[in-house]
């Protein structure tokens, strides 16, 4: 059987500080801790790893209307805009 564990993060906010209560380091050793208790590792935090090298993260200008139409176009179908960028370029590549 297995446990989820939730730990809720507090902040004190003074004037142009904030202290953290619990930090990165303990939530580590919470994770551990449970991950030793149960005996199955825990997922880790944030963006997953990549698991191949298939995209190349790239900055591009593009011109108001095409970012407009992959929008609309990315809602009727129900994807992501970047997706259909990628899947126009990746026709006209061919």
């Amino acid at each position: 059987m297995l446990y989820s564990v939730l730990v809720v993060i507090f902040t004190i906010r003074q004037p142009g500080n904030i202290y953290r209560l619990i930090i990165a380091r303990l939530a580590k050793s919470f994770k551990k801790a449970i991950e030793e208790k149960l005996g199955v590792e825990r997922p880790s935090w944030g963006q997953p790893k990549k698991t191949s090298d298939k995209y190349q993260a790239i900055a591009i200008r593009l011109h108001p209307k095409i970012l407009l139409w992959a929008k609309k176009e990315a809602k009727r179908r129900g994807v992501g805009y970047r997706t259909v960028i990628n899947e126009v370029l990746l026709k006209l590549a061919a």
